[in-house]
């Protein structure tokens, strides 16, 4: 079928230039990455990823660690299993 529909849409400059200089790095053009969007909404019959508006304690938690507080640092993996109880 011949590729034939246009979709415009107005977007933020700076977000397009970074999301652009990530295809490049992919490989694939804006065009191909719109189309793997809209082939896996098909596929998936909706979004392909969730979209969730963050509750309290995870907006608390975004805010904090955005600001550097209530941080646990682990030296290895083992201290981070150690510290997380496992």
């Amino acid at each position: 079928m011949a590729k034939s529909a246009t979709v415009r849409a107005r977007i933020e400059p700076r977000l397009k230039e970074e999301v652009e200089t990530l295809f490049h790095q992919l490989g694939i053009s804006t065009t191909e990455a719109i189309n793997i969007f809209y082939n896996q909404v098909k596929l998936r019959k909706g979004l392909p990823f969730n979209v969730v508006v963050p509750n309290k304690t995870t907006k608390k938690t975004f805010k904090d660690t955005d600001a550097g507080k209530n941080l646990t640092r682990c030296e290895s993996v083992d201290d981070m299993f150690d510290k997380l109880g496992i």
